[in-house]
């Protein structure tokens, strides 16, 4: 079975969801607002608290020629790459601030790293595990210093081909990654239901055999739920304080009461998915006896024989169960049976 050990929890099939709500850059630039966001992260219940460890200047080049011109998502258009980074990073002397309220709701504190420096500062910053976004799967020497850290990774698969996720999952585990989480990701923004393709989640566990989930860039919370129960361990969902404040990623985030609800209908769809069961629950025992079984349908005197005419499969449980029906016909009654009595094997021979 494939699981992922972070600190003490373990995640993988059978076990809770590991749910973690991303702030990417709707702080707006306001500490304040960062630590309400974690805040009305650990009231909806989720077990982790992410963030992205990168600057404008490590993770583009200050040019507005064409190729740094952000042309599509109506959010970002008409912006520089630049410009952008410099709107939704999260300032890293924050980081040790949130990281210490995270925990003290006994959440797990995470990042993004989009750099060898980001990977140096949230080492030193002590996180248990790393997570990779869907753009860096392809950024080869940058998985090989995250795999260095011999952690945990949790990592979207985005636009990615099987081959570029083979690679990218190879590259961690060989420089020495504690183990590899795919979770499948639409990386469009915000993300359309029909394109989600959710069957994906359970193609990606047994070609891959890594734990899954969804990071998920749509609105709605249906995706989510769906993709628990086609077998997703991890959900990873954006969180603004209030949409109506925009933000780069404000159109695809929840508000808290959102998450919260989310949060609820992933733990009721876990316990309706429940485990394989192949025998009798624990209320249906209660119901057990109003199976069929063989009952006398018409008074039979010693010595008589069972037919088709005196005995007959009718609820309730009492007596022989039906499948001895044949091996009864043709049998001697050992005793007077009366009308609507149950039969048992004493009273054949």
């Amino acid at each position: 079975m494939n699981t992922l050990q972070i600190g003490k929890r373990i995640i993988g099939p059978g076990q809770p969801v590991f749910i973690i709500a991303e702030l990417s850059g709707n702080h707006h630039q306001d500490i304040n607002q960062a630590m309400d966001l974690i805040d009305a992260a650990a009231a909806a219940g989720v077990d982790a608290i992410k963030s992205q460890t990168y600057t404008a200047d490590t993770i583009t080049l200050n040019s507005d020629t064409e190729p740094f011109q952000v042309k599509v998502n109506d959010a970002w258009k008409g912006l520089t790459l630049y410009q952008l980074y410099q709107q939704a990073f999260t300032p890293w002397e924050w980081l040790p601030e949130m990281k210490a309220r995270a925990e003290k709701h006994g959440l797990f504190f995470f990042t993004s790293v989009f750099d060898a420096t980001a990977v140096d500062f949230m080492e030193k910053l002590g996180v248990l595990f790393y997570k990779v976004a869907s753009f860096e799967v392809v950024d080869t020497p940058l998985l090989e210093k995250i795999g260095q850290t011999k952690k945990p990774v949790v990592m979207s698969r985005g636009m990615a081909s099987d081959e570029e996720v083979e690679l990218a999952i190879n590259t961690l585990k060989k420089f020495g990654a504690a183990g590899v989480a795919l979770l499948h990701c639409v990386s469009s923004y915000p993300a359309k239901p029909e394109e989600m393709n959710l069957s994906t989640i359970s193609h990606l566990a047994e070609k891959f055999k890594v734990v899954t989930g969804l990071s998920n860039h749509c609105l709605d919370s249906k995706t989510d739920i769906l993709a628990v129960a086609a077998g997703g361990a991890i959900i990873e969902k954006h969180l603004t304080l209030e949409r109506a404040q925009g933000g780069p990623d404000a159109t695809f985030s929840h508000e808290p009461l959102e998450l919260a609800t989310l949060v609820k209908a992933i733990r009721e769809t876990e316990l309706i998915l429940g485990r394989p069961q192949h025998g009798v629950g624990e209320k249906e025992g209660e119901n057990i006896i109003f199976r069929k079984s063989l009952f006398v349908v018409k008074p039979i005197k010693k010595g008589e024989k069972f037919t088709a005419e005196n005995v007959r499969s009718v609820r309730p449980g009492h007596g022989l169960p039906p499948k001895h029906y044949h091996d009864l016909l043709g049998k001697i009654a050992t005793r007077d049976i009366a009308f609507a009595e149950p039969l048992d094997w004493s009273m054949a021979k």
